[in-house]
């Protein structure tokens, strides 16, 4: 959000991206679009081309917590969950995909000024045709079964035949320079994470201490208040569930 607004009124890119491949879909939105508005944008870019999600976990923009979306999602027997700290969805790679996504994207968006949304395809281009080491592929090829050549190839294949030298020339270079911004954005971030990381680890029949949003802190513990505690317990470890999560003796 906040990006300079294009010429179109755009000032938003809202980013979805598959949990399995890691393809992303990036489409320019306005910041005040109402929810049945991004629904038909789903609908669009997403149900049309990949079909109904069995899931989809967003983030907790007031839209996706709507009754509407929600009543939607459910139609369409998709499960919706909000992310959150430590779910075992959204922490770690993916949580880390998300956030260097948007570091690129604002980069790009600063770098193209009001015209970002012209090379927006171009940004999405790049980023699904690169290598993720998660998953030893790009998400092109992990969608689709086969390998994509980028536009930096396109003279190898005749394409400078019909298409004009100086949009090849202009292309070409956009591309090189999402690269960079994409290289970039992941260092940056990876940088971020090793620095916050801290090896915490707890054993079965440990007592934790946990941390909860106010709204789920009154709805699952009855704790009411903007200024109560952000932890409640402690509660036993009942069992170790990947490298950051754990499931807990919680009161019924």
């Amino acid at each position: 959000t906040k990006l300079p607004k294009s010429s179109q009124g755009y000032d938003t890119i809202w980013v979805i991206v598959d949990r399995l491949t890691k393809s992303a879909i990036f489409t320019p939105i306005r910041e005040t679009d109402p929810v049945d508005k991004l629904a038909r944008i789903y609908l669009k870019e997403v149900i049309t081309r990949h079909g109904i999600s069995v899931s989809i976990i967003s983030d907790r923009d007031p839209r996706f917590a709507s009754n509407f979306w929600r009543s939607l999602q459910n139609t369409l027997g998709t499960r919706l969950d909000m992310s959150t700290a430590y779910h075992l969805e959204t922490d770690g790679q993916s949580e880390r995909t998300i956030q260097t996504l948007e570091d690129m994207l604002r980069a790009c968006a600063i770098d193209f000024g009001k015209g970002w949304v012209n090379h927006l395809p171009l940004v999405e281009f790049s980023y699904n045709n690169s290598y993720h080491a998660t998953i030893k592929a790009a998400s092109f090829e992990a969608l689709y079964g086969q390998k994509c050549c980028s536009p930096v190839c396109w003279t190898e294949v005749g394409e400078a035949q019909i298409l004009d030298p100086e949009l090849i020339q202009e292309t070409t270079e956009k591309i090189v320079q999402i690269k960079e911004r994409m290289q970039a954005a992941h260092d940056r971030q990876k940088s971020y994470a090793d620095l916050k990381r801290k090896p915490m680890e707890f054993q079965v029949t440990n007592r934790v201490m946990l941390k909860v949003s106010p709204g789920k802190g009154v709805v699952r513990f009855g704790k009411r208040g903007k200024l109560n505690p952000r932890y409640v317990g402690p509660f036993k470890v009942l069992a170790t569930i990947g490298d950051v999560a754990y499931k807990l003796d919680l009161p019924e």
